[in-house]
């Protein structure tokens, strides 16, 4: 089943989109408005297997296109309408579109694209004969998204139909389900796996409304949630944050009253805003953990009483493995499966995630996909984790992110954990740089708590071997105003 039918059974009175000026699409007025575009597409001649790029803001102009494209047997490739045109361009061409639908606020003045149509012409179109939702098979790509890039380069992910189907139907089987009755915030950026498949594509499946928003703005957000009387709010760490930090929030104790659902995925979920949120707003935020090539969700705590720190148990239907040999997952040559043996409780090892929400691979990249899958299926994260006795899983770090000095592994979150617990440091990042006697050193990059009065050097040093190894401990400490995120809160570490 072509995913884009999602939408076809629900009925025509339903409100399924609502955007931040209160305007409403029901579920009839969106089938008739994606059947324009899917025309539109259609009269330029696209066949399946195409690629469509968008680059269009998180509203309901990108929401009907993206069903349009699916429609036509097309490929969706969504893409960051504020990126400068030379990062447009890289990924235009890493995917070699035939069409870009593009938003008047998207930098494309100077892009090499065979068609370049604006959004408005396109939803202004009529429905061409012929032009009717195609079927597609299990295995048919249906989007291509860019990785996230946090240290290594970003590159084109191949997304089935069923692929993203399937981690639909997983969420709704963990305790995830939603139902027409709910109404979903989507404010988060409608290019990364997250919003695309977990806040839009769920919703839409389900028949639930939902509420876009082009950008996080905490006190306008926090507004639409009341506003419009959101029930579930998938959101990431630094949206949490911001929000449990908000002043204007204690006038609105009761902003999030009728959420029954709230999620936190993305990045790393620090205790300390889960329980400023539980007593600031009572609500508990879920946290999860997935990843784009995983379409994306892989565990969660849906419905459990899941400690702080953990991300969960695996999803119905998805396998997952922590093995003892940590390779660079998708960025290199990973270790051959029958070298690997599951970690014991308690010890940590690489996430390896198996099911039918796992990607197929990278667009023309077979040795990146060769990298990333082995030979029977399973997915080389690159991430670290440990499981307790309850079977709940815990992130330690990134794979690609380890420091081996001496022949002995360093996980930079240990090392930031400890940097972070200095009354003098507000933010740390940890990487290694070579070191001709051990491989590799830690080098650690500091934001200062007060700038004006920021701790030395050996000071953070001293303070971090009085907690770790001495091998674990920064050679270095470099200060610098602010660590480089990505839009969902990774650290960059390719940055520094």
């Amino acid at each position: 089943m072509n995913l884009a039918s999602v939408i076809e059974a629900h009925p025509a009175e339903a409100e399924a989109l609502v955007d931040e000026a209160g305007r409403v699409v029901t579920y009839g007025e969106l089938r008739d408005d994606v059947a324009r575009r899917r025309g539109g597409l259609t009269g330029l001649g696209l066949r399946p297997g195409d690629r469509v790029a968008l680059a269009l803001p998180t509203g309901p102009d990108f929401v009907a296109t993206y069903l349009a494209v699916l429609g036509t047997g097309a490929v969706a490739v969504p893409l960051n309408p504020h990126s400068p045109t030379p990062e447009l361009q890289r990924e235009l061409t890493a995917t070699t579109p035939r069409v870009l639908v593009a938003g008047p606020d998207a930098a494309t003045a100077e892009l090499d694209v065979e068609h370049l149509v604006p959004v408005g012409d396109l939803r202004a179109g009529e429905p061409a004969p012929g032009a009717d939702t195609v079927g597609a098979a299990d295995d048919d790509v249906a989007v291509l998204v860019f990785t996230s890039g946090t240290a290594g380069p970003s590159r084109p992910a191949m997304l089935t139909h069923g692929n993203l189907r399937a981690n639909i139907d997983q969420l709704f089987e963990s305790g995830g389900r939603q139902t027409p009755d709910d109404r979903v915030l989507a404010v988060l950026p409608s290019f990364h796996i997250y919003g695309l498949n977990v806040a839009i594509g769920a919703s839409l499946a389900a028949g639930s409304t939902v509420v876009l928003a082009e950008r996080f703005d905490p006190a306008g957000t926090l507004a639409l949630v009341t506003g419009q009387g959101v029930t579930i709010v998938p959101g990431v760490p630094s949206m949490w944050s911001a929000w449990a930090a908000l002043p204007e929030a204690d006038a609105a104790a009761d902003a999030f009253a009728k959420v029954r659902l709230a999620t936190s995925g993305a990045a790393p979920f620090d205790p300390a805003v889960r329980a400023a949120v539980r007593d600031r707003f009572g609500l508990d935020v879920v946290e999860g953990y997935g990843l784009t090539e995983a379409s994306p969700a892989v565990t969660s705590g849906f419905g459990l009483a899941t400690p702080d720190g953990s991300i969960g148990v695996p999803l119905p239907g998805v396998q997952v493995r922590l093995v003892d040999r940590v390779g660079p997952g998708v960025s290199g040559d990973g270790p051959d499966p029958g070298e690997v043996e599951d970690v014991l409780v308690g010890d940590p090892g690489e996430i390896w995630v198996r099911g039918p929400n796992v990607f197929p691979g990278y667009w023309e990249d077979p040795a990146a996909t060769a990298a990333a899958l082995t030979p029977d299926g399973w997915l080389r994260t690159g991430d670290v984790a440990v499981v307790d006795d309850d079977g709940f899983l815990y992130l330690v770090d990134r794979a690609k992110d380890l420091v081996i000095v001496s022949g002995f592994n360093v996980f930079p979150a240990e090392v930031e954990d400890v940097l972070t617990h200095h009354p003098g440091v507000a933010e740390a990042a940890v990487v290694g740089r070579p070191d001709p006697q051990t491989g590799e050193a830690v080098t650690a990059y500091v934001v200062a708590a007060d700038p004006e009065r920021p701790p030395t050097g050996r000071e953070l040093i001293d303070h971090c071997r009085d907690h770790l190894a001495g091998y674990k401990c920064p050679v270095e400490v470099a200060f610098v105003a602010e660590l480089p995120h990505s839009l969902n809160g990774k650290l960059l570490r390719r940055a520094l």
